[in-house]
């Protein structure tokens, strides 16, 4: 019976050791998915500089600016945002399953290392793929080197057009969303008023330097929102995985109680037939 305790207690000590860890890790995705969701308004508010520094530039009569894009057709490449650890519940398989009916791996970016694993494991094989960075501030850099990547498959003539696909938030459900990321579409971009500001460079080169701006923090913002999703996933998951081991310990104390009522009145049971024995004599 000693033993049959010691065993029990050794179960509920690794339990509780157990769920230090989710406990830990639940905190850790908490604080990151916070971090980032404030971090998207700020790639916003630059976004929303950039679009209108282009717009002025164009001009208040510039039909780019408001004209519809005719990029509708030709070599689709997709870039997609996937899981970079485990412990996120389905939250890779959606984001694959819901491009699984156009996929071509010849033309897909594919972001996340969980998400490179899930998609071999489906004879899925990217046309580059890259990590996602375990904290927020290393996602600029993610999206300079994605930028490159794009620009270099456009050179080559792989793709003529891109979307972004990612997790995102739509009144705190995760959803799966997907937008246009080249060519850039100005049909939404502000109308400036007033004459257009004196330039000393072509307005050719300024558009195109400004239009890269705009492309990599419309990335960073993809990948922010992709970011703070799988870590509110992480979160979701470590929050049922703390229920269980709360049931569990519950279960667990329980049982100790009961074999320790056992022992205890094996040992009344013992010392009453001992007391017998001794009358007896």
């Amino acid at each position: 019976m000693t033993a049959r305790l010691a065993e029990i207690s050794a179960r509920i000590a690794g339990v509780r050791q157990l769920g230090a860890v989710v406990n830990a890790m639940k905190g850790i995705a908490a604080g990151r998915a916070r971090v980032a969701r404030t971090q998207v308004q700020a790639v916003d508010g630059y976004a929303t500089t950039i679009a209108r520094a282009m717009a002025h530039a164009l001009g208040p009569d510039s039909s780019m600016i408001h004209a519809e894009s005719s990029a509708d057709s030709g070599k689709l490449g997709l870039l997609v945002f996937c899981a970079e650890q485990g412990f996120a519940g389905a939250f890779t398989e959606r984001v694959i399953d819901s491009i699984a009916a156009e996929l071509e791996p010849d033309r897909l970016f594919l972001i996340g290392t969980r998400g490179l694993s899930i998609a071999a494991a489906r004879g899925i094989v990217p046309a580059w793929t890259t990590a996602m960075p375990s904290h927020s501030p290393g996602i600029p850099k993610l999206a300079d080197r994605i930028t490159k990547a794009i620009f270099a498959m456009v050179g080559e003539e792989r793709i003529d057009r891109l979307d972004v696909v990612f997790t995102g938030s739509d009144h705190g459900r995760p959803t799966i969303m997907r937008q246009s990321l080249f060519p850039i579409d100005m049909s939404h971009f502000p109308k400036e008023g007033g004459a257009r500001p004196l330039m000393q460079i072509p307005i050719d080169g300024l558009i195109d330097s400004l239009g890269r701006e705009y492309l990599h923090a419309l990335i960073c913002k993809a990948a922010l929102h992709a970011f703070a999703a799988e870590n509110e996933a992480r979160m979701e998951a470590m929050s049922a995985a703390g229920s269980q081991i709360a049931r569990e310990l519950d279960t667990f104390q329980a049982l100790l109680r009961q074999v320790r009522q056992e022992d205890i009145t094996a040992e009344i049971i013992e010392l009453g037939a001992a007391a017998r024995n001794a009358l007896g004599h």
